[in-house]
């Protein structure tokens, strides 16, 4: 059909036959490689007991590694410890696709009213039914380990909506979730009815995700590099078909944030400053990181009735005095595992800076993440022995 009755506007997807290629070869790759299937049978069949001697991560991806803690677990607790990362990390990826789920959708409803962009919207369908199975198979070994090993939560939760806070353990308060609520709301409508920033938050959730691929390319050859895969344990092998979907995602992102983008007209100043707040929200939810989980950026004071509860369990089996002496060594002095967790952080600022340097609506302080590099390994141990010493006083008042 003759494009000039095909299409009210000035431009189109159909014109930029790169980036159709791209789109199409993506989506079609992702269909056939599909790993919903096999994690839905992975998660199903899974016993904790046949995966309950082993690690299910590459070492260094073991909850409070490098600290004292670690150094001074047995290799049975070293064991737990790293299982114990799995599922702590994935409690945090749970969050994350739930919310990609649903901005998928709020974000396609902004296309509908573009001509050409089906593919898209077929690739952003796809995604959220595998976003679905991945949060299943997360939630089940989660909670599968916890009832197993301590009886009760410790990082899992019930199910969520997608108006709290992404980020599980933040720095936060009624007020501060009561805004986030607010955000989340406007966001819905705007992208929902706004074909740019429908595109942009693409933009946001390639930052988001950057930093999961990064880890989880990680994590995933754990499963890869095992020479009796058959055996392997169950939580290894959906750490590396995750891995395999998240890369196609991770994909979709950068197509629609960078190239589907100069298919629509220039954005307006508001439209620009929608996106760029929504950046700014992103270095905010990414300004910590955590000397506990090398990788992701929770608050580690959130962390610390979690943490105590481990340590007076049966797992490390310590009293009082000797929990609350080994909490202050490992979150209030300086270890390997602390310096491991920053230099993990630097990389993802460095990768955010990559990954945005070339859109130009993005304004200065997100192309040089100027608020996460605000944070630093001097102003973390600060924050953690002022809120230690606070949580050890709780302690003593109940």
């Amino acid at each position: 059909m003759n494009r000039a009755l095909a299409q009210h506007g000035e431009t189109s997807l159909l014109d930029d036959a790169k980036t159709l290629r791209k789109l199409d070869l993506n989506y079609r790759r992702n269909k056939s490689q599909d790993n919903t299937p096999q994690i839905d049978a992975l998660a199903a069949g899974f016993c904790f007991e046949d995966a309950a001697d082993s690690c299910w991560n590459p070492e260094m991806f073991s909850l409070l590694y490098g600290t004292p803690l670690w150094d001074e677990a047995s290799e049975a607790q070293r064991v737990r410890l790293n299982q114990l990362y799995w599922v702590a990390y994935y409690s945090q990826i749970i969050s994350a696709e739930i919310a990609t789920i649903f901005f998928n959708q709020t974000s396609a409803a902004g296309l509908y009213a573009i001509e050409d962009f089906r593919l898209v919207c077929d690739t952003l369908d796809l995604e959220s039914a595998q976003e679905r199975a991945h949060v299943n198979a997360f939630k089940m070994i989660g909670e599968k380990f916890e009832e197993a090993v301590f009886g009760e939560r410790i990082f899992t939760y019930p199910m969520r909506g997608p108006y709290s806070q992404t980020m599980i353990h933040t720095d936060s308060n009624r007020v501060k979730d009561f805004w986030r609520w607010i955000e989340l709301n406007a966001f819905t409508l705007l992208s929902s009815g706004n074909a740019f920033i429908a595109c942009q938050y693409f933009t946001v959730r390639g930052v988001r995700t950057l930093n999961g691929k990064l880890i989880q390319h990680q994590l995933s050859r754990f499963y890869s590099k095992c020479e009796e895969k058959d055996s392997a344990p169950v939580p290894s092998h959906i750490s590396y078909c995750h891995f395999l979907d998240e890369s196609f995602h991770f994909n979709s992102s950068t197509i629609i944030s960078h190239d589907v983008l100069r298919s629509l007209r220039k954005p307006t100043r508001f439209e620009r400053w929608v996106a760029n707040r929504a950046l700014h929200g992103s270095q905010r939810d990414h300004y910590h990181f955590s000397t506990a989980i090398n990788g992701l950026f929770w608050y580690d004071p959130a962390l610390y009735a979690k943490v105590y509860k481990i340590l007076r369990s049966p797992v490390f089996a310590m009293d009082k005095s000797e929990a609350r002496e080994m909490m202050w060594k490992c979150f209030a002095e300086e270890s390997d595992g602390l310096h491991e967790s920053a230099r993990s952080r630097q990389i993802a600022i460095d990768s955010y800076r990559e990954y945005l340097s070339d859109i130009d609506y993005v304004d200065g302080a997100n192309k040089e993440m100027s608020i996460m590099r605000r944070n630093t390994v001097e102003r973390h141990i600060k924050t953690n022995r002022r809120a230690l010493k606070k949580f050890f006083l709780l302690l003593d008042a109940s």
